[in-house]
């Protein structure tokens, strides 16, 4: 749930129990909805935009959820930013690294196997997402993005993911990664190179 607070006040997340539920507050103040709502963008998540936009406004006293709302409208029509030319590479290079260390990993080693697909799941996610000018997420977000996105290749990435989980059986998911690698211009292996981050 998000609620809007006078400035005097702090903008800030809130976890409560509500007759019995748990419930995720996000507070913030008129003034710093339009910072909140770039960084939110720069994340390319979008998460409280969309609680802003899609969400049920419960009461609206002064026309400030509205004008709010139409602002989150407003930034999720301009959608996330794109990646640059480093993010791009330095994606798919990452990308490439877990599809082979998955794909080199026994099906007996299943504490390693189910990292490696996790890590391959969200990093595709987010190269597929950025390919197509869509929303990323994480957690339940991640599925209904991805799908969002693209159904075809989201539910071949799914339910790879799925069959390492259940059967391990990487070669589902590494097959779906690599029909991403493919939109985003093949693995990345020889030849890349990146300065170490300070």
């Amino acid at each position: 749930m998000a609620f809007l607070l006078p400035d005097s006040d702090t903008s800030r997340r809130e976890v409560i129990r509500h007759q019995g539920r748990i419930v995720e507050l996000f507070l913030n103040t008129l003034a710093d909805v339009p910072e909140f709502f770039a960084w939110d963008r720069a994340r390319r998540r979008g998460t409280v935009l969309f609680i802003y936009d899609q969400g049920l406004p419960l009461t609206d006293p002064h026309g400030h959820v509205a004008r709010t709302r139409q602002l989150a409208h407003e930034v999720l029509a301009s959608g996330p930013p794109a990646l640059t030319a480093a993010e791009w590479e330095h994606g798919r290079y990452g990308l490439t690294c877990f599809m082979d260390d998955l794909v080199d990993t026994l099906p007996d080693n299943r504490y390693e196997q189910l990292s490696l697909a996790d890590q391959a799941l969200r990093r595709a996610a987010d190269l597929v997402t950025a390919h197509h000018g869509a929303w990323t997420g994480i957690g339940k977000w991640l599925p209904r993005r991805l799908l969002s996105a693209d159904p075809v290749l989201g539910k071949a990435l799914l339910d790879g993911h799925q069959a390492v989980a259940q059967h391990a059986d990487a070669m589902p998911l590494a097959t779906a990664v690599e029909q991403a690698l493919d939109l985003l211009g093949g693995p990345l292996r020889e030849g890349y190179a990146h300065p170490w981050r300070t």
